[in-house]
């Protein structure tokens, strides 16, 4: 098994989230995977750039499983 990213949302985060992947019909897994995918994520790093270019939590826990 791959990597595994945890992110923490707020409440609103989370309800935009929640509207956005009804929108696009899909779950909201599915489109957090879609929207890292636009980008290529290497390392922790990458990861931390991506979140904070999109006002994300930059306190982000990747471990491996």
């Amino acid at each position: 098994m791959g990597s595994i990213l945890t992110v923490r949302l707020t409440k609103d985060e989370a309800a935009l989230l929640a509207r956005r992947a009804k929108r696009a019909g899909v779950k909201k897994a599915t489109l957090v995977r879609a929207l890292i995918r636009e980008e290529e994520i290497v390392s922790a790093a990458d990861a931390l750039a991506w979140a904070s270019s999109r006002k994300g939590d930059a306190g982000l826990r990747i471990g491996r499983a």
